[in-house]
């Protein structure tokens, strides 16, 4: 049986920066650009507020770029505050490196699995009780960048524990080709036999 799952963002990510202003070190964005002329030269920055003192501070997105080189339909949806965009900015490398910061995406994300695949628990508990019965062949897409715990995924996706997540894998009867062990952000897939 072929299930696909989609890990989608919920919301736009808690950005990783220290704050001038106080000992945090979580911003929130909300999508609000800022952009400023210096005759024919354009800087727009992402705004992002501080979760300690509301502070606001600023992500470099363009900087002292002539006006004719940026697309007009990027000059529009920066004008219009489209959080699309922000969100297809933070997860762009260059921003992220050029503006030193991280993202953390914890509760921003949820798993669609479509319809729910009920493994058969009482099989599951008990390892060496498993028989060969059924086949469940998964892919993982992921909507946007966001790094995730495989083992987690298959879990919450599975109904299951993570420690049985994790026997499953060492007994064989979960299989994938990628290591399931630390984070991925990119699609993969699994075999999970029951």
């Amino acid at each position: 049986m072929l299930t696909s799952w989609v890990v989608m963002p919920t919301c736009l990510p808690t950005v990783l920066r220290r704050c001038h202003a106080c000992p945090s070190d979580r911003f929130r964005a909300n999508g609000k650009f800022r952009v400023n002329a210096h005759h024919k030269l354009l800087d727009a920055w992402l705004l992002v507020r501080c979760a300690g003192c509301g502070d606001t501070a600023k992500i470099a997105l363009l900087e002292r770029t002539h006006v004719r080189s940026v697309p007009p339909g990027l000059l529009d949806r920066l004008h219009a505050n489209d959080p699309v965009l922000a969100a297809e900015l933070l997860q762009d490398p260059a921003v992220l490196r050029r503006n030193r910061i991280a993202l953390d995406w914890t509760g921003a994300w949820r798993l669609d699995t479509g319809a729910p695949v009920p493994p058969d628990r009482a099989a599951i508990t008990d390892i060496n009780d498993i028989a060969a019965i059924d086949v469940i062949d998964v892919s993982v897409r992921f909507a946007a960048r966001i790094p995730v715990r495989p083992v987690r995924l298959i879990a919450d996706g599975c109904g299951l524990s993570g420690a049985e997540v994790v026997r499953l894998v060492e007994a064989g009867k979960l299989v994938s080709a990628v290591r399931l062990r630390g984070r991925l952000s990119g699609d993969f897939t699994f075999t999970l036999k029951l």
